[in-house]
């Protein structure tokens, strides 16, 4: 054990670190685990601006408050005390999306992330047969250019992109099979072929995706505007065509206006290949519990860096305030260092992961004699009880993680236990016994097992390291596999590579972490248990996902255990009975821990949350992942620097 992990035991050892299932709710306001109050209903009548907006205002540039914020604005409960306007903070790139500038949902996630809360739609109604959901907007919410959010902002993404062949070529189901309806301003309705009790996870996690600025973004789009002039538009302004530069508008892309509006605390106004740079939205909707309109915080620059070291590095010295997307789990020692002169501290919040690691053997692979092997559950099974998953969590967790298999978090009303501990033990004489049985043995006696045919067997995981421990974990993993013979190779991917070998069904092995393993996500999007998925993401089972994605016109049609998989999911998003879903979700991850479709290692880790010591209202503990949003659900809008 190095002499960092040592001062970090004796740092940490009287520390209590709680698990992602077990962060006592009152560890957050209360209000954190309500529908969010408005001003009427706490009485607020007065309101206040930042300082820095008085020039503005005074100058005729911006409106007065008052025609700024709702009628009845939403109140935000601040997580210690109400904050002092003002500052720029310090993040990296990664971090002012995810973290401080996080999203605005249709609707939000609680803090303990397991119920939808209304943000933007104060409230919602299903039919009796769950086949149309009407939505009730907030009125008087505006967009960062003045504008008022309606209803046509989110009937626009449906209808003039999901539904946009030239957008969307492939529409992704349900989108395909719904319509979209505007009542008026301030309400619209999903209508579904199929009974859809289950899209409002869709909403709550994924939907600020799905509110477009449709009268900005108009101006952008063939439907709206003379098709040859936009492509002309685009091509000047050095895009391929009207879509892509479309796109680049939307998602902030460029460096440079045109950028779409946001309802989000923050607007990015420009970015250098190193730096972006954000201010205050001025329409921010939200008040704190005195009327102070969010966010504090002036101006947000985030530093644009790929290297792990070195946002490791700066972090550790305090120079941002702000890291939880990019920090490693391996890094708490130096964090911990970092906290006696750099003036920072380090959180421990609790990752939602049902493991950090997923290991994928790509079933679809065009290797026939691969697929052979990796279909063989017995192969699959050896994989699994080689690793030393208890050693790992020492190594890489300081003992705080949870050696486990892929599946949901403890907390769900899907979980069983046995679904964990699925060989999930350190048994490597066991995997070798395995692995004879199916004749891959070493024949040229070089220690190094082979096809049953003689020939040379060499495999390559191919991953991108992101988010969580990934290079240190499968380093320890390829060094477990070889020894019970097995001759595997690691290979980093950038982003890109990653997307393209992925969706290409050309990796014969990949890796990614088992967020979606809450009550939210899991149901609607099982990634690692059932073939419903193209993304970068995974690499197990394409030409699968794309034969139901077809009706069985394209891609390949799965084994039967596979289809029952699919059946169970398919029934599973349409039962109104919670009862029913919950068998079916049983199902599909038992499923999983009799045949291990995707290999877990150590789930449920501590992960580190870099605070500086100016930066206030942050929580102590949380939640952090993909299913709550990362900071989303801890209101970073009601953060603030000590001046």
């Amino acid at each position: 054990m190095t002499r960092l992990i040592l001062i970090f035991h004796l740092i940490v050892t009287s520390t209590a670190y709680v698990s992602a299932s077990e962060i006592p709710t009152d560890s957050w306001p209360v209000s954190w685990s309500e529908p969010a109050k408005t001003a009427s209903e706490l009485n607020l009548t007065v309101f206040r601006q930042a300082p820095s907006l008085k020039a503005r205002v005074e100058s005729g540039e911006l409106p007065p408050l008052a025609k700024r914020l709702p009628n009845d604005p939403v109140v935000l409960e601040p997580f210690d005390r109400i904050g002092q306007y003002g500052g720029t903070a310090r993040v990296f790139h990664s971090d002012s999306l995810w973290s401080i500038n996080s999203t605005e949902p249709f609707m939000t996630i609680d803090a303990a992330a397991g119920q939808i809360l209304p943000n933007v739609v104060k409230r919602w109604e299903y039919s009796d047969d769950s086949k149309v959901l009407t939505m009730y907007l907030r009125r008087g919410v505006k967009w960062s250019d003045g504008s008022d959010l309606t209803a046509d902002d989110f009937v626009f993404l449906h209808q003039h992109m999901m539904l946009n062949k030239e957008i969307t070529p492939v529409p992704y189901p349900p989108w395909r099979d719904m319509k979209s309806i505007k009542l008026d301003d301030y309400s619209f309705r999903f209508e579904f072929e199929k009974p859809s009790p289950l899209f409002i996870n869709t909403l709550g996690q994924l939907s600020d995706f799905f509110i477009i600025p449709s009268r900005f973004m108009r101006q952008f789009h063939a439907d709206f505007t003379d098709r040859e002039k936009l492509i002309e538009r685009a091509r000047e302004a050095g895009y391929i065509s009207w879509m892509a530069y479309f796109n680049s508008i939307l998602r902030w892309q460029r460096n440079d206006p045109p950028l779409a509006p946001t309802i989000s605390a923050y607007q990015l106004t420009h970015k250098t290949p190193t730096t972006e740079y954000y201010v205050r939205n001025p329409y921010y909707w939200k008040v704190d519990t005195e009327g102070n309109q969010l966010p504090y915080i002036d101006a947000v620059r985030a530093d644009i860096i790929e290297s792990a070291e070195v946002m490791a590095a700066k972090a550790a010295t305090g120079q941002v305030d702000f890291a939880g997307f990019p920090t490693r789990t391996q890094d708490f020692p130096l964090y911990k260092l970092g906290e006696k002169s750099a003036g920072i501290t380090t959180l421990q919040w609790s990752r939602m992961t049902g493991s950090d690691i997923v290991i994928m053997p790509n079933f679809t692979i065009e290797d026939d004699r691969l697929r052979k092997l990796y279909w063989d559950s017995r192969f699959r099974k050896a994989l699994s009880l080689a690793i030393n998953r208890d050693e790992m969590n020492n190594i890489i967790y300081f003992g705080r993680g949870v050696p486990r298999q892929v599946t949901v978090n403890p907390s769900s009303v899907y979980f069983e236990p046995e679904f964990a501990r699925a060989y999930a033990d350190y048994h490597p004489e066991r995997a070798r016994e395995l692995l004879t049985d199916m004749g891959v043995v070493d024949l040229d006696g070089d220690g190094l097992r082979n096809y049953p045919d003689g020939d040379e067997l060499v495999l390559t995981v191919e991953f991108l390291d992101s988010e969580g421990p990934k290079a240190i974990s499968m380093e320890l993993v390829i060094a477990y596999w070889r020894e019970v013979g097995l001759d595997m190779r690691l290979k980093l991917v950038d982003p890109a590579l990653q997307q393209s070998r992925a969706t290409g069904n050309l990796m014969q092995m990949t890796v990614w972490h088992a967020d979606r393993t809450s009550d939210i996500l899991f149901p609607i999007e099982p990634f690692w248990f059932v073939p419903m998925h193209l993304g970068w993401e995974e690499a197990h089972w394409n030409l699968w996902v794309t034969w139901f994605r077809s009706d069985g016109e394209e891609g390949e049609q799965p084994p039967d255990e596979i289809i029952q998989l699919r059946e169970w999911w398919d029934e599973m998003i349409l039962t109104p009975n919670p009862a029913r879903r919950i068998e079916l979700g049983k199902n599909i991850l038992r499923s999983n821990a009799e045949n291990l479709w995707s290999i877990g290692t150590v789930g449920l880790g501590p992960q580190p949350i870099v605070v500086s010591k100016r930066l206030k209202n942050v929580p102590t503990q949380g939640y952090w992942g993909w299913d709550n949003r990362f900071a989303m659900t801890y209101h970073p809008a009601t953060w603030y620097l000590e001046q």
